[in-house]
């Protein structure tokens, strides 16, 4: 592949966060701890359990290079995700918990997971379709978030190991499920790639006009999971846009220049240099919590960069959805304790999210998520991880 205007670009990279946050904290410490070894994960045993009436389980999947991605069918959650720093030391990147049971218990219900019917904001849980009106959970007060009261995350899986380096999941999402129309069938695959990327392939059919935004929330620390601040991380993105947000953080409906704004990550620049700006869409979102609008998404060039200060751990970001949202960790409140024994605290991870964009089924001038009987949503991102 021939360098990107990004990869040319890359000095000092990228790094974000997704989804919700608590009030005002300071945000000014900003010491990192060293990063830990990583030498005893989860045992399978934690990750077996039956709910639902269907056994839940831990699958592992390793590269070539000794990359390794574990992850439970409960929620289709990304657990662990270790990758070579600059030194050559593995590194879990993944921030999430030990045990199908501390998931459940979690305050945070999306770590690593598989998310659907829609993911992120439908305006006060309403949408029309067909001209038939559909009322859904408001989860996330006034809104619908991330698919409702028992979204994706809360569900078990069908999974099945294709190989070592791949596992597809799926699930029947039925009619009416949380309110939404048509029975879904859905498919996802996870592949853990000799290039050290993580590949994810969404499909999905229906047998009545919904909508449908499927994405993967995993929570990323480039320094490692316990290391500290996400703030000193450094983040780039392919796009010259984003969709400012109310109060509710429900889009407004513009489309806007991050140009002159705290949202213009078009270099790179710190997820901590203008997190606490006085700036009224920072304020709405205590942080970032905003879709930012690709200017590309073809998959020929990355759509964002990040990199972990600490470890020289680069992600990049590839994917055929028209948005990504950035979330920077503003709701961790340090109430739940990761794998490691460290507990999630304030901005110590950050989520970014490929997607379509938030509340689409009511804003026609938005891509539309509207999936028909006959036709298959298919669409694929790639989370790859080099060092520099």
């Amino acid at each position: 592949m021939k360098p990107s205007i990004l990869s040319l670009a890359l000095p000092c990279i990228i790094a974000f966060a997704a989804c919700n946050a608590p009030a005002n904290k300071t945000t000014t410490n900003t010491a990192m701890k060293d990063s830990i070894s990583y030498g005893h994960l989860p045992p399978d045993s934690a990750f077996e359990k039956i709910i639902d009436g269907k056994q839940t389980h831990l699958y592992t999947l390793k590269n070539k290079s000794g990359m390794t991605l574990t992850m439970t069918n409960f929620g289709g959650r990304l657990v662990n995700l270790l990758v070579p720093d600059s030194a050559g030391k593995m590194i879990d990147v993944s921030v999430g918990l030990g045990s199908v049971e501390d998931y459940i218990k979690s305050t945070e219900r999306y770590y690593g997971a598989t998310i659907g019917r829609y993911g992120n904001r439908i305006a006060k849980g309403h949408f029309s379709l067909d001209g038939k009106q559909y009322t859904l959970a408001t989860n996330n007060a006034p809104n619908t978030l991330h698919g409702g009261k028992k979204g994706y995350q809360d569900v078990v899986w069908d999974a099945k190991k294709q190989n070592d380096q791949a596992l597809e999941l799926t699930y029947l999402s039925k009619d009416m499920e949380e309110g939404f129309p048509g029975n879904l069938h859905i498919r996802v695959t996870y592949t853990l790639t000799d290039d050290n990327s993580v590949k994810i392939d969404y499909e999905a059919t229906t047998d009545k006009t919904t909508v449908v935004n499927l994405t993967n929330h995993t929570y990323f620390n480039l320094n490692g999971e316990g290391s500290g601040t996400i703030l000193n991380h450094s983040v780039q993105f392919l796009a010259d846009n984003y969709t400012p947000v109310d109060s509710t953080l429900i889009p407004t409906g513009k489309i806007e220049p991050v140009k002159g704004t705290p949202f213009d990550f078009t270099k790179p620049e710190t997820i901590g240099a203008r997190i606490n700006d006085d700036n009224q869409q920072l304020k709405n979102g205590k942080g970032y919590d905003h879709n930012f609008v690709l200017n590309k998404h073809d998959m020929k060039m990355p759509v964002a960069l990040v990199k972990g200060d600490k470890t020289g751990i680069v992600m990049e970001i590839y994917t055929e959805e028209p948005g990504l949202q950035f979330y920077s960790g503003n709701f961790m409140q340090g109430k739940n304790t990761m794998k490691y024994g460290e507990k999630d605290d304030y901005r110590t991870a950050f989520a970014m999210e490929t997607q379509h964009y938030p509340d689409s089924p009511n804003q026609p001038q938005f891509p539309s998520t509207v999936l028909k009987p006959g036709e298959t949503y298919k669409t694929q991102t790639i989370y790859k991880f080099k060092t520099k």
